[in-house]
């Protein structure tokens, strides 16, 4: 199964953990953006046809809908199999809910991270409960028949008791998919960047300990499954048959082509990537030069191995995985971070929390 992605990197507003190349820009950049995108997906030479379609960013619910319909009709495939755009919650209307079903959307991706208004305050979000609940009625009524609701284990001012005010909001509003992220603390973010100076900018001393983040995840991921939505990826919960199809094709190697700054694509034997920054994106397309800026050749052994455990059902190892990595594999079992049945090798529970370090061991 073969998907598009594309990159939409504007936000209304920048929120403090975020540590995506996307954020508050000019109109104008806005704008030649559009153009240079635009022109990217134009001039896309199709050998298949995608079956699945994600919008990212930044905030693609932003984009106007007279843009999105010019640029969709240069993507052949449509009905999508399955075609998600991300929304920033208090950036839908009914209207707008109803032209991106029109156009052939059928998943939306809530970016709701928490339903405690201190907690959203405190990370720069501008919306609330309320907010998120009305959206994804307008969603839902508007005929989306799939709708994702992102949250984050880890923003300052989180306790266990704020945390349940917010699973008990998916409880109320019953989703089929739910995103579960543990706040990444780096460089790559304002209030990453405060904690690891030690600072107390953007509420960095009110982030919980990781052993507290750890137990939020564990309470979430107990609370879903008791709602019949099931931990199928390290970070996604969905009922059955509602899994992202797009995202499981990361995950299981499959092909996909990616528009826009900082998109990352994939055909079997090369990965190549795009320039970074939206100013970077729209310089390159004035310039005249390739939007992409590094390419490599894929390991597939490798790449299966590390992506492919990610997902709950782990992988099916072959003689030449066994083979190649098998003093890993034999010491990352001992250690309790992976279970090894037959030829089926996955993540433990324990190996769930640990992940970066299982993954680095076939890198």
């Amino acid at each position: 199964m073969s998907g598009v992605y594309i990159s939409y990197p504007f936000c209304s507003r920048k929120c403090t953990y975020c540590n995506f190349y996307s954020g508050v820009f000019t109109a104008e950049l806005e704008r030649d953006y559009q153009q240079a995108l635009f022109e990217e997906v134009a001039r896309w030479n199709w050998s298949w046809i995608p079956e699945t379609l994600y919008l990212g960013g930044g905030s693609p619910s932003r984009m106007p809908i007279e843009f999105l319909a010019r640029l969709l009709e240069k993507i052949p495939g449509r009905p999508w199999k399955e075609a998600t755009i991300e929304v920033v919650p208090g950036e839908v209307t009914p209207e707008k809910a109803r032209s991106w079903r029109q156009l052939g959307l059928n998943r939306a991706s809530l970016g709701a991270q928490s339903f405690v208004q201190r907690e959203l305050r405190a990370t720069g979000r501008l919306h609330d409960a309320l907010m998120i609940a009305r959206d994804f009625q307008w969603l839902r009524e508007a005929g989306f028949e799939r709708v994702n609701i992102d949250l984050i284990a880890g923003l300052p001012y989180q306790t266990l008791e704020s945390w349940r005010v917010s699973l008990d909001w998916i409880r109320r509003l019953q989703p089929d998919h739910v995103s579960v992220y543990m706040l990444e603390i780096d460089e790559k973010s304002r209030l990453g960047r405060e904690i690891l100076q030690g600072g107390t900018r953007y509420h960095a001393q009110a982030v919980p300990s990781e052993d507290m983040v750890v137990t939020l995840y564990e309470l979430a991921a107990g609370e879903l499954e008791n709602l019949g939505i099931h931990q199928y990826e390290i970070s996604n919960f969905a009922r059955r048959g509602f899994e992202s199809l797009h995202n499981l094709k990361y995950w299981r190697l499959e092909h996909y082509v990616g528009f826009g700054a900082d998109a990352h694509s994939y055909d079997g034997t090369w990965r190549w990537r795009n320039a970074e920054t939206p100013v970077e994106y729209v310089n390159r397309y004035r310039q005249g030069l390739p939007f992409d800026v590094e390419r490599v050749l894929a390991d597939p052994v490798s790449e299966r191995l590390f992506l492919g455990l990610r997902l709950r059902e782990g992988v099916c190892l072959s003689a030449e995985e066994r083979e190649r990595f098998n003093e890993a594999i034999e010491q990352l079992v001992a250690s309790g971070l992976l279970e090894l049945e037959g030829a089926r090798l996955r993540l433990t529970s324990r190996g769930l929390l640990l992940s970066n370090e299982v993954f680095q061991a076939f890198v």
